[in-house]
């Protein structure tokens, strides 16, 4: 028999400290990249709400009142992800109230349910009442 003195390729020991690398390595980027993701849904939700706030005041140039109808401002009801529903409340000729709510069961409803803005530039958000500024 012939013993070669130098072999090619890998030992499982390397390969496991290959794979106990990458693991270590997911297990600190998944939680970033949950986080990353729920700034994400809120971002939609809060350029939802501002779009409605700049369009009422379009409107309310043009026609003296504020409008009750998501159609007229040029917003959809749900967001583009589909991660929050639109609406608008309380609408009178001197007032309104945009609101987003979160409609996924996740983690992020304890978080940050829902968003509020209106026609005073006011912002609101449950549970967490920082929603609006939230950078974490």
């Amino acid at each position: 028999m012939h013993l070669r003195k130098y072999t090619r390729g890998i030992t499982l020991m390397e390969l496991m400290v290959v794979m106990v690398i990458i693991g270590v390595m997911a297990a600190i980027a998944y939680p970033q990249y949950q986080g990353f993701a729920a700034r994400a849904k809120r971002n939609e939700a809060k350029a939802a709400l501002l779009l409605i706030a700049t369009n009422q005041e379009r409107w309310y140039l043009s026609n003296n009142c504020y409008t009750n109808n998501l159609a007229d401002l040029g917003v959809p009801a749900v967001t583009e992800t589909g991660n929050y529903n639109i609406s608008l409340n309380n609408v009178t000729c001197n007032n309104y109230t945009g609101r987003a709510d979160y409609n996924n069961p996740d983690d992020e409803v304890n978080k940050c349910a829902w968003f509020e803005i209106d026609g005073r530039n006011n912002k609101t958000s449950d549970p967490y009442t920082d929603c609006w500024t939230r950078t974490r």
